[in-house]
């Protein structure tokens, strides 16, 4: 499993994970909506379910559902501001394309 971080989204991620001493890492997926077919999950993972892949990443504790490991394998995540904004980047590999409003993607 190779998922890259920027230093500006491992920072993010550090933040949350020293919010929550309890979690057991990011977790980092995918699930089925959008107009494409995936969009992607970055959440807290309080515990590791059955079938949870954890791979440190730059010190950052990323847990991966082996079910999803195939669809974002090779990912880059960034963190990126803009404005008032601020949001998740995914530099994807596997995906084939994505909609108009850069919500979701599909795969081959």
């Amino acid at each position: 499993m190779n998922i890259t971080i920027t230093p500006a989204a491992g920072e993010r991620m550090r933040r949350f994970l020293g919010e929550a001493p309890a979690a057991a890492g990011v977790r980092f997926g995918v699930k089925r909506t959008g107009c494409s077919g995936f969009s992607y999950v970055v959440d807290l993972a309080q515990e590791l379910d059955a079938g949870d892949l954890l791979v440190q990443v730059d010190g950052v504790p990323l847990v991966v559902s082996a079910a999803n490991a195939g669809l974002v394998d090779g990912t880059v995540i960034d963190f990126q501001r803009q404005g008032l904004s601020s949001s998740f980047v995914f530099h994807n590999p596997n995906a084939t394309g994505a909609c108009g409003c850069g919500e979701s993607f599909t795969v081959s």
